[in-house]
Order: structure tokens, then C-alpha cells, then sequence
């Protein structure tokens, strides 16, 4: 956050595997892992409707590979957590309605000459705020979130509030910024199913005092910097009094609606086509995966503060018809000198990003839930620093 000095609000969010919108992700990627592990040549666009007892698979997919739709989408569900009829939605009991189709060959005739799959704008941003160089405020919020589930999954040591947890989950976190730096959290907000145990005698429409207490002991105090936690600071803990009814009993979700949970929190623009089910000839993913790894290369090496890249895409074509850098003035070099010195180490159509990024893998459904970037994990090869030497020696 060093682009403006004055003081600032900002709010981000993430959800957790439990989310409708991210089970729906979930189960999209799983298909697109399954297939893409048996056929690198295979086609996939698959999209997934979540709703009461029901599961809809849909989209385009083109494979010499089979791929056993219902029970991916039963084994996804079975892992988040939906095991018990409790929780209004269980993999034992939903529907599963396969509902896919072939990818038109229109598109696909573009896409074989090596071109995008589709239009579109990518962005890929970093900043040296954190050690995985991405906004402190959605960096909170997935830990909020992936706390959420870990103590639901595991317990926690503080106390024992993990066992009346639920899949479906959601946080929010307020930071007051000055001078370019985070002083405080000012609002935060977990929102959690929770089994009755947790409701208050007195008031069933409210979930007791105590129980509030111990989310924030159990979930939130573990994973904010201490320094963040000031007497200004507001927990919110299901705000609306309760949140017993959950999950797809509850919400609808579909693929692709959490995208600024998927990328940096609002914190930079968003092109706005969806990740999940997607196999790496849609730029709108393997694109967004490049440019955010140039981002992160270039503040990595010190080259800028702060880094905001993006691309543009035509369908069928094979080089992006737009490519921009902008540092906000953090730059050592000139943002033009950085696109140029780009642009000459890096092939950015679909196949050499594919290959750069050995995007071939079935490791996507693990990019599903808490965020696509800022991960240290060795399937994420979008989040390496390797470039650091290379545009060091070029740029100094």
C-alpha cells in the first residue's frame, strides 16, 4: 500500500472450502485435475451449480479421457466436510446432474493453431508488503478462514469450540492505513456455521457470549499480527445472531463468483473471467498466473515497490495485443524499460506459458480455496522468483 500517503480504509474478504462458491470451484477443478491427468490434450471448461440436495456439472469439455463426474462431485464434498445430514447437505444424499457438452470447434480451431482460447484482460500485481509479496489484508483473511477450517477439521489447543463448527465459513477484515503502512484492524469479521450447542439459552436466536469468545480466542487471535489488535479494534462474530443453517442448504454457489477472494482482495483490478475448471489454453487463467508471476519477479528483485502487469488477449491469436507495466512511481527503472525487458525474456502466448509455468498438471483443485496466489507451495510455480537474477543482471 505505498501508492497513497494519507490514511486510508481497507476491507477484504475470504471464504472458507465450505462455501458454496468454493465448493463449486472445488469440484470444477477436481473434474479438470482427473481429465488432465489422463489427456494434456483435453479441452475443459467446466462449471458447477451448487443448490438444496443438488449438484449440477456443466460446461464444455473435449477428451479422449473418461472422468466419473458424480463421483468427483460427491468425493469433493465428502472431503470439505458435508458428511452429516446436520448440515442440511450431505454427499451421501445430493443429486449429481451431469450435464456437460463438447467444446465448440469454432474456438477450437483457434486454439489448435497454438492461440488464445479466448479475449480478455489479465492482471497480475505484487507488493512488498508481506513476505509473499501480496496485500496484508487478504493474506489475513485466508489465514482467518484456513484457521476456520483447520480447527473445525483438528481441534484447537486453546479450546474445544472446533467440534460445533461447521463447513460453510466467512471472513472480513478492516486495516487503517497511514503513510502507507497498516497501524490497525479496526473490524473483523468471522462467520461461521455452527451446530446448536453454541446458541444461547437464554436466546436461541443468538449465539452465546461465550462461544463468540472462544472464535476469537480459537480463530482470530492466532493468526492477526498482535500489533494489529488495538483497542479500536470490533470483532464481529455472526453478526446476524446465528448461523445454523449453512452450506448449499442456505446459498446457491457457482463457479467463479469469488474472484477477488481467488486473487488479491480488491487490491488491484480483476479482468473479470473466472479460474476454476478452466484448463491452461483459457488465458484468462494460465494469463493471469504469468502475468502475477512477472509481478511478483519484478518486486522480488527489488525492481519496484509495488507492481501492477496487465495483459490483453484476442481469440485465436497467439501474442497479447496489450502489455503494461505500472510500478506507481516505485520503480527503479522506467515502467516502458521493464515491458521492453519483459517482453524480450518471456514468450507470453498460451504454449510458452504453459510450458514456462508447466501448467499441464493436475494441480488445480488445490488453487481453489484460499486464494491462487501468495502461496508457497511447490504446485504454484506461478509464485517462484527465478526471474530475480536474470532481470537483476539486465536492469541492475
Amino acid at each position: 500500500m505505498v501508492r497513497n500517503g494519507r490514511q486510508r480504509f481497507v476491507t477484504t474478504e475470504s471464504v472458507t472450502e465450505g462455501h458454496p462458491d468454493k465448493l463449486a470451484d472445488q469440484i470444477s477443478d477436481k473434474v479438470l485435475d482427473e481429465i488432465i491427468r489422463k489427456d494434456h490434450k483435453a479441452r475443459v471448461a467446466c462449471e458447477t451449480y451448487v443448490t438444496h440436495g443438488l449438484i449440477i456439472v456443466g460446461g464444455e469439455i473435449t477428451t479422449s479421457a473418461w472422468a466419473d463426474i458424480a463421483g468427483i462431485a460427491r468425493s469433493t464434498i465428502k472431503d470439505v466436510g458435508y458428511i452429516d445430514p446436520k448440515y442440511g447437505f450431505d454427499y451421501h444424499t445430493c443429486g449429481v446432474l451431469n450435464a456437460v457438452g463438447r467444446q465448440s470447434p469454432d474456438i477450437a480451431q483457434g486454439v489448435d493453431r497454438g492461440g488464445a482460447g479466448d479475449q480478455g484482460v489479465m492482471y497480475g500485481y505484487a507488493i512488498n508488503e508481506t513476505d509473499v509479496l501480496m496485500p496484508l489484508p487478504i493474506v489475513i483473511a485466508h489465514k482467518l478462514t484456513e484457521q476456520l477450517a483447520r480447527v473445525r477439521k483438528t481441534g484447537s489447543p486453546i479450546n474445544n469450540i472446533g467440534q460445533f463448527l461447521g463447513p460453510d465459513g466467512k471472513a472480513q477484515i478492516t486495516l487503517r492505513y497511514e503513510e502507507g503502512r497498516a497501524i490497525e484492524a479496526t473490524d473483523i469479521v468471522i462467520s461461521t456455521q455452527h451446530t446448536e450447542e453454541l446458541l444461547d439459552e437464554k436466546d436461541p436466536l443468538q449465539m452465546s457470549l461465550e462461544a463468540r469468545q472462544r472464535i476469537i480466542d480459537a480463530i482470530a487471535m492466532p493468526v492477526i499480527p498482535s500489533y494489529l489488535i488495538t483497542d479500536n479494534t470490533h470483532f464481529h462474530i455472526n453478526p446476524t445472531g446465528k448461523f445454523v443453517v449453512g452450506g448449499p442448504q442456505s446459498d446457491t454457489g457457482m463457479t467463479g463468483r469469488k474472484l477477488e477472494v481467488d486473487t488479491y482482495g480488491g487490491m488491484a483490478p480483476h479482468g473479470g473471467g473466472a479460474f476454476s475448471g478452466k484448463d491452461p489454453t483459457k488465458v484468462d487463467r494460465s494469463a493471469t498466473y504469468m502475468v502475477r508471476y512477472l509481478a511478483k519477479n519484478i518486486v522480488a528483485a527489488e525492481l519496484a515497490q509495488e507492481c501492477l502487469i496487465q495483459a490483453a488477449y484476442i481469440i485465436g491469436e497467439v501474442q497479447p495485443v496489450s502489455f503494461t507495466i505500472d510500478t506507481f512511481g516505485t520503480g527503479k527503472v522506467n515502467d516502458q524499460l521493464l515491458e521492453k525487458t519483459i517482453m524480450e525474456l518471456v514468450d507470453l502466448s498460451p504454449k510458452g506459458i504453459i510450458e514456462k509455468l508447466d501448467l499441464l498438471r493436475p494441480i488445480y483443485q488445490k488453487t481453489a480455496s484460499y486464494g491462487h496466489f501468495g502461496r508457497n507451495e511447490p504446485e504454484f510455480t506461478w509464485e517462484k522468483t527465478d526471474l530475480v537474477e536474470l532481470l537483476q543482471k539486465k536492469l541492475g
